[in-house]
Parts: C-alpha cells; sequence; structure tokens
C-alpha cells in the first residue's frame, strides 16, 4: 500500500466510514496514472495544434477548416475542464486542498457537455491525428465523470436503467424457469 491510500483509509477510519473505494482509487497510483495520461495528453494537443496540426488545417476544404476549428476548440476547452478536474483533486490528495474547497470548486468544472456528443460537419476530413486526440479525449473524460460521480456518491447505473441489462434478466428468467 502505498501512503496516498493509507491516507484516504485513514480519513474514512476517522469519519468512522467505511473505506470508500472511490476515494481510495482517487488517492492511489492508479490516479496518478490517470493524472498524467490527462497532463500529457493536454501537452500532445497543444504540440499537435501548435505544429503539424497547423499545417494539417491548411490542407483541409473550406468545411474541413471550418471542422477544425470547431474540433479544437471544443477540444481544447474539455482537456482544459478535465486538467481543472485532477488538478483538484492532486491537490486534495496531497493535502493542499480540503474536500470541501475541491468539491466547491470542483462544482465549477464542467465534465459533461452536450457538444461533445456532436460532430461538427465536415468532421470526416479531420487528419487522423486530431480525430485520435479527440477520442482519446473523449474516453477520458468518460473515466473522470465516473469517478467524479463515485467521489459525490453518485448512484452508478442500475441493471433498470440499462435495456441490454433488462434484456439479459428476462433470457436468465426464462432459462431458470425451464429448469425447476
Amino acid at each position: 500500500m502505498t501512503d496516498d491510500t493509507s491516507t484516504a483509509q485513514d480519513r474514512a477510519a476517522d469519519r468512522g466510514d467505511a473505506v470508500d473505494f472511490a476515494e481510495r482509487m482517487a488517492a492511489s497510483e492508479q490516479f496518478m496514472s490517470l493524472f498524467r495520461e490527462g497532463m500529457g495528453l493536454l501537452e500532445n494537443t497543444a504540440n499537435y495544434l501548435d505544429g503539424p496540426g497547423r499545417a494539417d488545417s491548411h490542407e483541409l476544404s473550406r468545411i474541413g477548416a471550418l471542422a477544425y476549428a470547431t474540433e479544437s476548440m471544443k477540444l481544447t476547452t474539455r482537456l482544459m475542464q478535465l486538467a481543472s478536474w485532477l488538478l483538484l483533486q492532486r491537490a486534495v490528495n496531497n493535502g493542499e486542498m480540503s474536500e470541501d474547497q475541491a468539491s466547491q470548486e470542483k462544482s465549477k468544472v464542467r465534465l459533461d457537455h452536450v457538444e461533445d456528443r456532436e460532430q461538427s460537419a465536415g468532421f470526416e476530413e479531420l487528419p487522423d491525428t486530431m480525430k485520435e486526440l479527440i477520442a482519446h479525449s473523449l474516453r477520458l473524460q468518460a473515466r473522470i465523470r465516473h469517478l467524479d460521480g463515485q467521489l459525490r456518491g453518485a448512484a452508478p447505473n442500475t441493471p433498470d436503467s440499462n435495456p441490454v441489462a433488462e434484456q439479459l434478466s428476462l433470457v436468465r428468467t426464462a432459462f431458470q424457469g425451464d429448469s425447476e
């Protein structure tokens, strides 16, 4: 166990609570790996957009160039929000900020944007590197949103809210009924 994990356990024990898996993950090496991934993606994206991406965008059609501009703004906004969340969580882990302070600040961070689920007209023209950066950022965003929800105590999706799980449950029930 790392010192960060034992810190999370100590905080839970001090409160008289059971150790929360999300809190343990947020204070673990696994979180630091997520943190490094997020900061690395931010740096890689900045390097691409300021360098090769700029040259790539000049080769696009007008609609492709508009898509490039739109998607690059969405990408940088998304990454800045994710970096803010990661930095706040790291500050909590390092004891530089209380969980309550971080929670107040995190409430200003938008981890979900409707426009993230929409592709601009001309998206298919974007350079592959740009598409890969966008896809990576969306996967990272989903992971951070999931962790944030767990830390806030949001209820995870239940099988009742998942149509596939509902159908699988019906199939299981049907087969169990035959065996009795």
